[in-house]
């Protein structure tokens, strides 16, 4: 039998931009990770979707430059600020928006600025009927939502049983 050698992420991973301007520290876990197919994480990411990990606002510490900030709005109509570095542009992270982003509560960090990135593993998918139609075979078998779920404690909770069945191993 094949074990499972993922670990989760945790506190004390490092991340940042491209060119090392801005950075970041998590003081705690994410509290969800989701792939999103909608068009704009495709043209942000500029693939065929992008990865979001939710991180509450104290439990992350910035340090360097200040990011920049895009304002737009997001597939629920509600403002969304997009943060990303001004020298050499990669996204950062977003806030406000909806489910996506939790609202006041969380950013949505790209989780690609990780450090190190083979522990990212998103636990479902939103915005499927946006999705590349090369890619939706690859989502067979996997939690994926047309838009968004009703309720962010759905991300929440998916994400927590996905970190609890990494801890067995």
């Amino acid at each position: 039998m094949h074990k499972d050698k993922r670990k989760p992420i945790e506190p004390g991973q490092e991340g940042g931009c491209q060119c090392g301007a801005i950075r970041y520290r998590l003081l705690r876990a994410p509290v969800a990770l989701y792939a999103c197919h909608c068009r704009d994480c495709q043209k942000q990411s500029s693939s065929a979707f992008g990865l979001s990990m939710w991180i509450e606002r104290d439990a992350i510490e910035f340090t360097g430059a200040e990011p920049r900030i895009y304002h737009t709005h997001g597939g629920s109509g509600r403002e969304k600020l997009c943060a990303f570095c001004e020298n050499c542009g990669t996204r950062i992270y977003h806030a406000g928006g909806g489910t996506r982003t939790v609202g006041k509560e969380a950013l949505s960090i790209k989780a690609g600025t990780l450090d190190e990135t083979s522990r990212v593993m998103p636990t479902c998918h939103l915005w499927t009927k946006s999705a590349q139609g090369w890619i939706t075979p690859l989502l067979e078998g996997s939690v994926c939502f047309d838009t968004e779920p009703e309720s962010k404690e759905t991300l929440r909770a998916q994400w927590r049983d996905a970190q609890d069945a990494l801890a067995i191993y």
